[in-house]
């Protein structure tokens, strides 16, 4: 049972796939959004759907401090009833509160530079939201 994890931003989604066990999440990609034309993003989540044989669909919920959900978050959830209706996947939600600035020390405290973070930034954010999600189904 194979999941995605997406980390949807209005500029791009970072993406990653868990193992077949659904034990380890792996950064794919960085989906790069262009404003107003949604469709791109989708097939391409669809694509990768396909070839890695995905069965779930975790999608990062932005919240506010307090738990209560913004304009950030209600765009996360309009994209994830898209998605669930494009392929038919069960999608859950996970709190992503704090994913971006954990993954942004990660890769400071990894010695990578500015340009080589800003580039992986979301792909790391969807491992770690994946990874959560995947580690409290187990």
């Amino acid at each position: 049972m194979k999941v995605i994890g997406l980390d949807v931003g209005t500029r791009t989604i970072g993406v990653a796939i868990s193992d077949a066990f659904g034990w380890t999440a792996q950064g794919v990609e960085t989906i790069r959004r262009k404003e107003g034309y949604p469709e791109p993003d989708m097939e391409r989540i669809e694509e990768l759907i396909k070839e890695n044989e995905v069965t779930k669909i975790v999608v990062g919920l932005p919240k506010n401090m307090n738990g209560t959900i913004g304009p950030s978050g209600e765009m996360c959830q309009v994209f994830a009833k898209d998605i669930e209706a494009r392929t038919g996947l069960p999608v859950d939600f996970w709190d992503e509160r704090l994913t971006t600035v954990a993954a942004e020390r990660m890769l400071v405290s990894a010695d990578v530079s500015r340009k080589k973070r800003k580039k992986v930034i979301d792909k790391m954010a969807a491992v770690m939201i994946l990874q959560g999600y995947l580690d409290r189904q187990s």
